[in-house]
């Protein structure tokens, strides 16, 4: 310091050299800071990247469930995998014994008669080709190993080929292939569009993101019941950004684990498919089985569980929305069917239930990870997507 210097001079410089650093601490700490947030924000790119998320539009679960109702796709070609798991026992050839038309085929004695396919779905997972060109040309064929059984509507022709067996089930009926259609639910818009009518106060509706499917843009709708003692956990459906189809529908148990259904599209696109697509000859040495225009006899042939089918087309409904719970009376000895084939049926499933009791009296409750079931001993059934205290509950109500 320089002898002469004044206190105030000497202060002055103190200051300036105090502001000079924190100019300089200033300078420097900011952008350390911008780079901490950036490491930060770095650190989740791969995380987002990953998901392969699409960046879209915001829009509302109304303005989502309004784009489903809207949509008319009309021409279509792609693939479908369809997981299902309801935690079912191997039973093997028992679903013959209980499924009417199962196995053997309907009436007409044809395993490529429609009514004869699909049951396989309820477990496991399939592979299906989809194709459709407008309200009169539609075609799905589910894929196994080694086979093939195919299902076309094309006109007023409706055929079914079974390639393991080689059989043809041909159907002219002007309105076979809309039967055919509804008795074979299998893309997710089938599955979509029932849930759908499910939507009531008892629901809540959310729009749950983006994500790609089978290559394309889509919102994830989620769906969840707010009501307790249901076993649905959620539903979720991919819906297509562009066209408002759904791509993939999937329900979660509240139990948790797996999806108890995934069904979507691994590949699909929207053009008219080849006109091939939907022509088919019979092969030859092919066992060709025509429908029989009268079905009389064929509807009131008795069938396997036929007791449960009829109790279940007149079956009343307790509560609502997600904890509804259908009751009919099986008329069944015993509470359980015995079936036209197949022994003491009744006490196998007997044995794979779970024995309980109360008002009204004992019974036996089957479960699914989805679909419970109380038969009591009267013959009264009692079934819905909601718990066994739910089953029992109402049937204790009952009395």
């Amino acid at each position: 310091m320089a002898p002469y210097e004044s206190d105030d001079a000497v202060d002055a410089a103190r200051d300036e050299e105090r502001h000079a650093r924190r100019r300089r601490t200033a300078r420097y700490a900011v952008p350390v800071a911008v780079v901490g947030v950036a490491a930060a924000t770095i650190g989740l790119v791969p995380a987002l990247a990953a998901s392969g998320d699409p960046d879209l539009p915001r829009i509302t679960a109304q303005q989502l469930i309004e784009k489903i109702a809207k949509s008319d796709v009309q021409q279509l070609s792609g693939t479908v995998r369809i997981d299902t798991d309801l935690g079912l026992p191997d039973l093997g050839g028992l679903a013959n014994n209980l499924a009417p038309g199962a196995g053997k085929g309907s009436g007409d004695g044809s395993s490529a008669d429609p009514q004869s396919q699909f049951t396989s779905l309820v477990s496991g997972t399939h592979t299906l080709r989809v194709a459709a060109d407008g309200p009169e040309k539609q075609k799905l064929s589910l894929l196994e190993s080694g086979s093939e059984y195919s299902l076309i509507h094309n006109g007023k022709n409706v055929w079914g080929y079974n390639s393991r067996t080689n059989e043809v089930y041909h159907g002219t009926s002007a309105d076979s292939g809309k039967d055919r259609k509804a008795e074979t639910p299998a893309t997710p818009k089938d599955f979509a569009d029932q849930a759908l009518k499910s939507v009531d106060g008892t629901t809540s509706v959310t729009v749950d993101g983006t994500e790609r499917v089978a290559g394309r843009d889509a919102y994830k709708l989620l769906i969840k019941p707010r009501q307790s003692g249901t076993t649905v956990g959620a539903i979720s459906i991919a819906v297509d950004a562009k066209t408002g189809m759904p791509l993939k529908f999937t329900l979660t148990p509240k139990s948790g684990g797996a999806a108890v259904l995934d069904v979507g599209f691994t590949q699909v696109t929207f053009g008219r498919p080849a006109g091939s697509t939907f022509a088919f000859t019979p092969p030859k040495g092919a066992k060709v089985t025509e429908e029989k225009q009268d079905s009389a006899a064929r509807k009131h042939a008795p069938q396997p569980g036929e007791d449960f089918a009829k109790g279940m087309n007149g079956a009343d409904v307790l509560g609502k929305g997600w904890t509804s719970i259908a009751t009919f009376d099986s008329g069944a000895k015993g509470g359980l069917p015995t079936g036209s084939r197949g022994g003491d049926l009744g006490g196998f499933l007997g044995s794979l239930g779970d024995k309980v009791s109360g008002k009204f009296g004992k019974g036996t409750v089957f479960s699914t990870r989805l679909v419970n079931a109380l038969i009591t001993d009267d013959g009264k059934v009692y079934a819905g997507a909601v718990t066994k205290d739910a089953l029992v509950k109402a049937a204790n109500a009952g009395k």
